[in-house]
């Protein structure tokens, strides 16, 4: 497990957590973080992986204007993630995107797993961006707002039941104009359902999700 350093096409270089697997990959896996940063949750995500076979990378997003940002998951966090986020050009994290995805190539087919506003990220890189085999969305609250972006590989995507920030009717949205992406619904459960340190944290559901996950990647990475 380490950080590495990644350039962007227009000469942008970011910081990228990079966990490897025992062996040969069975895959490259572009894990994008929450608005909070590339925190211990989600380096944890990525040695979890790494531990299933995968080449794990999580890029930076953040360094594009701050640099090794790492936010909890309280008040402040999310304030100053939301700040963070704001200052961002969406064509610019699609570059980050696009040269993890390249870097991660070496390690085969490559797939991209978001959370949060990761996982908007990873549902849009599939319209945008090349070099990917599928991608996983977890609770991605932007995602309807990009549906008319076609997404070009196969596209799972996990969804709480009870989501203060992301209404029934825009997951309707998306079942309706893509019916091939696949959607899970987890009851009784709130956003941030997969990430131990909120305190929506459900670990059945979270267990759940993964293993229909890895299921997925089987499938389309290796």
């Amino acid at each position: 497990m380490s950080t590495i350093k990644i350039a962007a096409k227009d000469g942008h270089e970011f910081s990228a957590y990079r966990a490897e697997p025992r062996g040969t990959p069975r895959g490259g896996l572009i894990v994008i973080q929450e608005f909070f940063g590339v925190n211990g949750h989600i380096r944890r995500i990525c040695d979890q992986y790494a531990e299933d076979g995968y080449l794990a990378l999580a890029p930076a997003i953040f360094d594009r204007v701050e640099r090794d940002v790492e936010l909890d998951y309280d008040e402040a966090g999310m304030n100053k993630g939301r700040e963070l986020r704001a200052n961002l050009d969406l064509s610019k994290c699609m570059l980050d995107i696009q040269a993890t995805i390249d870097a991660a190539a070496s390690a085969g087919k490559v797939a991209a797993l978001g959370y949060c506003w990761g996982g908007s990220l990873a549902y849009i890189a599939t319209a945008r961006l090349t070099g990917l085999a599928c991608a996983i969305g977890y609770y991605g609250a932007q995602i309807a707002a990009h549906v008319g972006e076609t997404p070009r590989v196969p596209v799972m995507l996990h969804y709480a039941e009870k989501d203060e920030y992301l209404p029934q009717s825009d997951i309707e949205k998306v079942r309706s104009a893509h019916p091939s992406i696949t959607i899970y619904q987890y009851p009784g459960t709130e956003h941030g359902f997969n990430c131990d340190d909120r305190r929506f944290y459900e670990p059945q559901s979270a267990a759940v999700a993964r293993d229909r996950t890895l299921a997925f990647l089987e499938r389309q990475v290796g």
